[in-house]
């Protein structure tokens, strides 16, 4: 490598850019840009491959900025890589509706691989790009034609380190070799309480080789480009393992207050920010300052990206000759289409088959579509024989010298690590070509909300399975039974709730994760037998609620999801017996069913006729849908499930006589409101 003055010079333009930013919106994070500024400029302008005339080029090298709060320095590398993020967009850093919001997102900066901030996910995401990597190169590449060999570099702070979710994806990657993954960690012994000395203190280098980590050292970040460059160039050769580079920075680098918690999360005063201005050559007179030698040096590399952009075109075209099944195949699943004819592979039921459990209906998906779909990735928490998401004839996901599986398997063991598992999702998703699945049991969706969350945010398209998903789980008990968790579900912006009630929805629920592909979606399926239901349909299913079982002249509406509508199905029936005519609404979704127009939704939940929900869990957020609400708002009990569900009365007789008494009190009352012709919904 050939370093001039011009590398040292966009050094430190990327430092005072920094320092202006952060000063003209008066928030952010200086110190952290300016203590990595070497490392992130050798990356960018000598080392990675990249072309921002085409962001999503499928073999362009990786870049996962995952301590998000740094992402001045993101926004600048790609204003001067020629990203269209321009000088005007650095100035409004951090303003309304901006392109450089206050962390990085995806979905709003065009260049930014993966939505970071909350400390570790980028980390986390960074190994499902990674895994992403080696499962499209071990499926379509051949001799000759190498069309996957991206690397991922992923940049962690002190902050990222400690959080468990990095533990479970480090873990991880060091598990399946993920040979890909390069690691920057911008060790600079602060974190906004002060030194690291406070709370961490444990040896990073020893811990990473236990995970299977091939881990150097370079102890000069601020001045040695040199052992930078030839630590990233090591860890290239290192095939086998991901790769660990501490490098010791000094936060916020040249300016008065640098190396400690003040210039963290803080401006530099107008003042500093003049004398770090002199000392790096700048003109302290002048704000936003970019020398045309820096431009040059990173349009270069942009253009080399640009090439390498265009050979790679010409290899696809000829793989594509060569190998037209996996050309076509490829370009279908980059351009986010599905195979044709893969919905009629969906099972469909009717109320003469037997009752199953809404998990083991899945499994029934997965073993018709896990074929029909190659870019669909699936696997599990430890959970695989409860969650069943592993479906007849399929491979594992493990290094070839492990002897049992490869990188072109499609089934993945997670361990126990639902929070890896998940934030592993996003990066699967975020890569392109694949939709991923993970499975743990609903109440331990929890664990991975962090990376859930983000999800949403970002619009992945992740598959979460959920099963055990109420108090039919049984004997496991309270720890066990989810009662908050599909609330939660329901109120996360962007995040699809499917809790289908038998074999038809759960087809349905299906059909819309795979399609959908701006956004997650939850599948809650239960651990118990559930009956056939006359009336249900997949199609029906994408509504998000439609009516199960009309009747003239109702007195009652009963709603229920999942495992309820048949209770609420033998409800009725008891109630007609009693002279009380009610109509069953099944809502597998209420995220989907608000999405409809007003008249279909005022067809549902019809006028002048009380509602009544039911949900083994908790009633909250009900009142949209239901004009009373029985469900359990206490935490569940351990024992069998039937004794469950009577212990909190959810069986025919009682729910019938709650029902009769809603029926008697809206009659006295004269007036049953409306819960569709409302103002905001």
């Amino acid at each position: 490598m050939n370093l001039t003055d011009d590398d040292q010079r966009a050094i430190n333009t990327i430092r005072v850019l920094a320092a202006d930013m952060v000063f003209k919106s008066q928030s952010g994070h200086p110190g952290a840009p300016m203590g990595c500024a070497p490392m992130a400029h050798l990356l960018w302008s000598h080392l990675m491959n990249y072309n921002p005339k085409n962001p999503l080029w499928a073999n362009r090298d990786r870049f996962v900025l995952s301590n998000g709060h740094a992402c001045a320095l993101q926004y600048i590398l790609l204003h001067l890589s020629g990203y269209p993020t321009t000088m005007d967009d650095l100035k409004q850093f951090r303003q309304l509706n901006s392109k450089t919001p206050g962390h990085p997102e995806s979905h709003l900066t065009v260049g930014v691989e993966v939505t970071t901030g909350p400390l570790g996910q980028g980390f986390a995401d960074s190994v499902g790009l990674a895994i992403a990597e080696a499962h499209m190169a071990a499926t379509f590449n051949k001799p000759g034609f190498e069309l996957f060999s991206n690397y991922t570099y992923v940049f962690l702070g002190d902050g990222c380190m400690q959080e468990g979710v990095t533990s479970e994806a480090a873990s991880l990657a060091g598990h399946l070799k993920l040979g890909k993954l390069i690691a920057l960690y911008d060790d600079n012994h602060v974190s906004i309480d002060g030194n690291t000395e406070f709370a961490f203190t444990e040896d990073v280098v020893k811990r990473y080789e236990a995970y299977g980590w091939h881990v150097q050292v370079v102890k000069d970040g601020n001045s040695d480009l040199k052992g930078i460059y030839n630590a990233i160039e090591e860890a290239k050769k290192v095939t086998d393992k991901p790769s660990l580079i501490k490098v010791y920075t000094t936060i916020g680098f040249g300016s008065l207050n640098q190396g400690t918690e003040k210039v963290h999360g803080s401006s530099l005063k107008e003042d500093d920010i003049v004398q770090l201005k002199k000392a790096f050559g700048f003109n302290p007179d002048e704000k936003f300052i970019v020398p045309q030698s820096v431009y040059d040096l990173y349009h270069a590399k942009a253009a080399k990206g640009a090439k390498l952009n265009d050979e790679w075109n010409t290899l696809l075209e000829k793989y594509t000759t060569e190998y037209p099944n996996e050309g076509a195949d490829l370009k279908r699943r980059l351009e986010k289409n599905l195979p044709e004819g893969w919905v009629k592979d969906l099972p469909r039921y009717t109320p003469a088959d037997k009752p199953m459990a809404t998990r083991k209906l899945s499994q029934a998906v997965l073993n018709k579509i896990g074929k029909a779909l190659p870019e669909l990735l699936v696997g599990s928490a430890d959970l695989t024989d409860s969650n069943l998401t592993r479906w007849e004839g399929a491979v594992d996901f493990q290094p070839e010298s492990s002897g049992i599986g490869s990188y072109t398997g499609r089934y993945f063991r997670f361990g126990v690590r639902e929070h890896g598992m998940s934030a592993a999702l996003n990066g699967i998703s975020a890569y392109g070509g694949l939709i991923p699945a993970g499975a743990t049991f609903l109440n331990f969706i929890t664990y991975a909300w962090g990376a859930v969350r983000l999800s949403a945010l970002s619009g992945h398209h992740a598959i979460y399975i959920m099963t055990h998903d109420s108090i039919g789980l049984g004997e496991d008990g309270p720890t066990h039974q989810p009662i908050e968790t599909m609330a939660l579900i329901r109120a996360t912006p962007n995040l699809v709730d499917l809790r289908p009630a038998d074999g038809n929805e759960t087809s349905g629920a299906y059909l819309y994760a795979i399609r959908t592909n701006t956004r997650p979606s939850v599948l809650a399926l239960t651990r118990q037998d559930i009956p056939q239901l006359e009336g249900s349909s997949v199609e029906k299913t994408l509504k998000g609620g439609y009516v199960l079982q009309e009747v003239e002249g109702a007195d009652v509406t009963l709603v229920g999801t999942g495992s309820e509508v048949s209770l609420c199905v033998e409800t009725a029936k008891l109630l007609k017996e009693q002279g009380v005519k009610a109509r069953v609404v099944s809502m597998p979704s209420t995220t989907l069913f608000d999405e409809q127009p007003f008249e279909y939704r005022a067809s549902v939940l019809i006028d002048g006729v009380p509602v009544v929900s039911v949900e083994a869990m908790s009633t909250y957020g009900w009142t949209r849908y239901a004009h009373e609400s029985i469900g359990i708002d206490v935490f569940g009990v351990s024992g069998p499930y039937k004794d469950a569900f009577k212990h909190f009365d959810l069986v025919p007789d009682v729910v019938a006589d709650k029902a009769k008494k809603v029926v008697a009190f809206y009659k006295k009352e004269g007036f049953v409101p409306s819960l569709v012709r409302k103002y905001f919904h």
